[in-house]
């Protein structure tokens, strides 16, 4: 099928703690909502059947709980209510934004995601009703090609966003295509976490999720290709990613994902927003990772010298390092219960430093989340103190095979190579307990080679 998304710059509010009025709000919004517009015109021409707009586009960022209020639209997230708001406009007040994206779904016969702030009255009898009598939620809607409102998902793992609430149960919503099946979704954060987003896709077997994001860049684990790129791959399903383009807060990094390729945009260079359309496969059956080689065991040939360990922060984690050295070779580094294993070859050899580092922890800096890592990274200059940090190019091709004995199945193998550009792992998978991945030699200079594993029960 023929997918599309937009990685949207937003025309924010210049103060968005200021309160505005309802009009003044509908205005602001509708400036993006018109370039939402003439972005639905231009996939429908390329044959798109679906187009998917990111997680904060129409309103922006920044809010207070009371200024984001007139932003917000009413709608019933209610799967019992049909409602077509292009052709019933006048079912609910405060529906405008819905109304504009309906539309645009129906005047271009074509399945539409956009994100946007949503409000929901509710009693005082109602335990989790906040004090002010109102929900207000981040959401994402999903019109079909006839403008009907198939689909509403509210985020429940905020990001620091105190406009919002979580909403008292997780959404696991999904929305059928005549062309591609079930489509799932859940924005930015989930993709982190095991409600609702591994959840959605295990219990319901989902093959293609739509993902409003928001993402702030953070190498060298976290980029946003490259984990919507680890996830799509670990899953074996197709994400269709739009996130926001503000290069001044590290905001970019979108496409459109299958588990063997990917259609990307990631650019912290210029400013402007930008159109991805691509033809990808209807994922119907698991394609089996392929398995051959074993990794060998790192052997102790008795009294050669073995590599210093040293300790830096990567990621906001104290991570455990080992130095990869030389042209060719075998480490490894522990921390707690988690191993990691290392044979390596440089093509070209280059003076870059490479390190081998290990973490098996809570992460606790913006958000709280167990993680198992296992990665290969190129250090920022020749120190041992400058590994961790975030490079973004690298001229050493290397091949190599990583693998740890993580204690989770949620692992997700990184790639990224110079540029910020994602290649993909020749063979992956268990063997003995161990997970592995193995690249015979990577296209461009290597960045990070990683599995990023995420211990759900431990968070």
């Amino acid at each position: 099928y023929v997918a599309a998304v937009y990685e949207h710059e937003s025309i924010l509010s210049p103060n968005p703690t200021a309160l505005v009025d309802r009009q003044s709000a509908l205005e602001l919004m509708g400036r993006n909502l018109d370039i939402y517009e003439q972005q639905v015109v231009a996939a429908a021409r390329q044959g798109a059947q679906i187009i998917v707009f990111p997680e904060d586009g129409i309103h922006g960022f920044n809010f207070t709980r009371s200024s984001i209020y007139p932003y917000l639209d009413f709608v019933l997230h209610s799967d019992f209510v049909k409602w077509n708001p292009c052709r019933e406009p006048y079912l609910f007040n405060d529906t405008e934004v819905l109304q504009r994206l309906s539309c645009m779904a129906l005047k271009n016969k074509i399945f539409l995601v956009a994100n946007l702030g949503t409000k929901q009255p509710c009693e005082h009898t109602d335990p989790h009703c906040p004090s002010d009598g109102r929900y207000q939620f981040n959401t994402n809607v999903a019109f079909s090609d006839d403008g009907m409102l198939v689909a509403t998902y509210r985020k429940h793992n905020l990001y620091f966003e105190y406009a919002f609430d979580t909403p008292p149960e997780p959404d696991y919503k999904m929305f059928d295509t005549p062309f591609a099946g079930k489509f799932g979704m859940f924005t930015c954060f989930d993709i982190l976490f095991f409600e609702p987003a591994v959840n959605l896709i295990r219990q319901y077997n989902l093959k293609q999720i739509v993902y409003p994001t928001a993402w702030m860049n953070q190498l060298p684990l976290l980029a946003a290709v490259e984990f919507q790129q680890a996830f799509a791959t670990a899953f074996n399903i197709n994400i269709l990613a739009a996130n926001i383009h503000h290069p001044t807060l590290g905001m970019s990094g979108s496409g459109i994902y299958t588990p063997v390729k990917s259609f990307i945009y990631h650019n912290l260079e210029s400013y402007g927003g930008k159109l991805i359309v691509a033809e990808i496969p209807v994922i119907t059956t698991d394609f089996k990772t392929k398995l051959k080689k074993t990794p060998g065991r790192v052997s102790g040939k008795g009294n050669e010298q073995l590599p210093p360990l040293f300790y830096a922060e990567m990621m906001y984690d104290n991570f455990t390092f080992v130095p990869v050295w030389g042209e060719k070779g075998e480490v490894q580094v522990c921390a707690n219960t988690l191993c990691c294993y290392l044979n390596y070859r440089r093509a070209v050899f280059t003076d870059e430093l490479y390190a081998l580092g290990v973490f098996d922890g809570l992460h606790t800096v913006h958000g709280t989340y167990y993680v198992q890592a296992c990665a290969l990274v190129k250090c920022g200059g020749l120190s041992f103190s400058t590994c961790g940090q975030e490079v973004t190019d690298a001229t050493s091709l290397i091949g190599f095979q990583l693998w740890g004995n993580m204690s989770t199945p949620y692992i997700f193998p990184l790639l990224l190579t110079s540029g910020i550009t994602l290649d993909f792992p020749d063979q992956m998978g268990w063997k003995n307990n161990h997970y592995f991945i193995s690249k015979n030699r990577t296209s461009s200079g290597l960045l990070t080679g990683a599995l990023y594993g995420r211990w759900y029960e431990k968070d």
